[in-house]
């Protein structure tokens, strides 16, 4: 294996990702079993939160120590995307209101990744995750935690809806932001301006 191929599959920030997606069937058995006690539940919590800080603290040291790498780029945002699902799906069937979160989720989703390819051709792409969109991922976080820890039985319907929405509100926020800001690159392109990193 070449050496540098061999670094860049075994770097520490890319080793976090692939940890993030071994998580994944981890927090899936725990939440099936969580009817068998709230230790599962929190358990179940605590992998989503490990999940959280593994995939702030990779980005931190990749920026930190230059281990930024191609397939970082990729697996990064895969694994993001997985552990998303896996929670929404899994949660969706305790609170039916997250079925809508899931199709909002897919809309941006298909849209953000129709546009970077888009505008990857024209030698244009996004240079990261911006503010909004780290927001709203800790929101995210943050709400799924709490619908986990907390029991449904013992979960009032007035929060759990309103964790949901809030959740779901910065998504779409963060979604538009995102829209607005392909529309500068192809306000860019039309007046033949130089290639920005956005």
């Amino acid at each position: 294996m070449d050496k540098n191929l061999k670094k860049e599959i075994f770097s520490i920030p890319n080793i976090l990702s692939y940890f993030r997606i071994v998580l994944i069937p981890v927090f899936i058995v725990l939440f099936f079993n969580s009817n068998k006690g709230i230790g599962y539940h929190m358990a179940a919590a605590g992998v989503l939160i490990l999940s959280g800080l593994t995939d702030m603290l990779d980005g931190k040291i990749a920026r930190k120590f230059n281990q930024i790498t191609e397939l970082g780029k990729i697996i990064d945002p895969v694994a993001d995307k997985l552990t998303q699902c896996a929670i929404m799906i899994c949660l969706a069937m305790r609170y039916k209101l997250l079925w809508a979160f899931i199709g909002v989720l897919v809309i941006k989703e298909i849209t953000m990744a129709i546009l970077a390819l888009l505008f990857l051709k024209k030698g244009r792409k996004l240079k990261g995750a911006h503010w909004y969109g780290k927001v709203s991922t800790t929101v995210f976080y943050l709400v799924m935690t709490v619908l986990l820890a907390i029991p449904p039985s013992k979960m009032p319907y007035e929060l759990s809806t309103a964790l949901i929405l809030i959740s779901g509100a910065f998504m779409v926020f963060a979604f538009i932001m995102y829209v607005r800001v392909y529309f500068s690159m192809g306000r860019d392109i039309r007046d033949n301006k130089p290639n920005k990193r956005y």
